[in-house]
């Protein structure tokens, strides 16, 4: 098990009126790319919405890295290094690039420069090969440059596991 990244053991999931999993089984090993399909409403952003902490199984096991977890918060997968890019962007419109991606993250004991922080963005643009410009305000970026800053915002928090909800959308 040591080289699977990710397993989901009895996943079950439940809202008013509609069952969303039943017995759901996945699995990923590490460096493995999986596409979830299925017709719409079928549980597959659900499904994802838990391993990404957002919602709690009603039953079932999460183990990452051959280690059962338990996550309370998207804040809890991330420390984990799940991270998830939702369909709806959560990107302010008018922050540029390199500030959107400063949004959420723990505070640090000092204030960072904005010439380090467009060069953190810049660096971390180039390890990826996602490239965007982090001066450029978030409303003047296509859909797919969007799409760029909230993978770098995920990995930038730590993800090691990458989870992109409908993102041909």
């Amino acid at each position: 098990m040591a080289d699977i990244a990710v397993a989901m053991v009895g996943i079950d999931k439940a809202f008013p009126g509609v069952v969303a999993n039943r017995g759901v089984e996945f699995s990923a090993r590490w460096g493995e790319v999986h596409a979830l399909l299925g017709e719409n409403g079928a549980g597959k952003t659900t499904l994802m919405s838990i391993l990404a902490g957002l919602y709690r199984p009603d039953a079932g096991q999460i183990h990452v890295d051959g280690q059962p977890v338990t996550f309370h918060s998207p804040k809890d997968a991330i420390e984990h290094g799940v991270g998830m890019v939702y369909q709806h962007y959560r990107l302010v419109a008018s922050q540029t690039v390199a500030e959107n991606l400063l949004l959420g993250l723990p505070r640090a004991p000092f204030r960072l420069s904005a010439r380090s922080l467009v060069r953190e963005v810049r660096e971390l643009s180039q390890r990826y090969h996602l490239q965007v410009d982090p001066q450029r305000p978030v409303w003047q970026l296509s859909v797919g440059e969007q799409q760029r800053v909230e993978i770098l915002k995920t990995l930038q928090r730590g993800a090691t596991i990458l989870i992109l909800d409908e993102p041909t959308a």
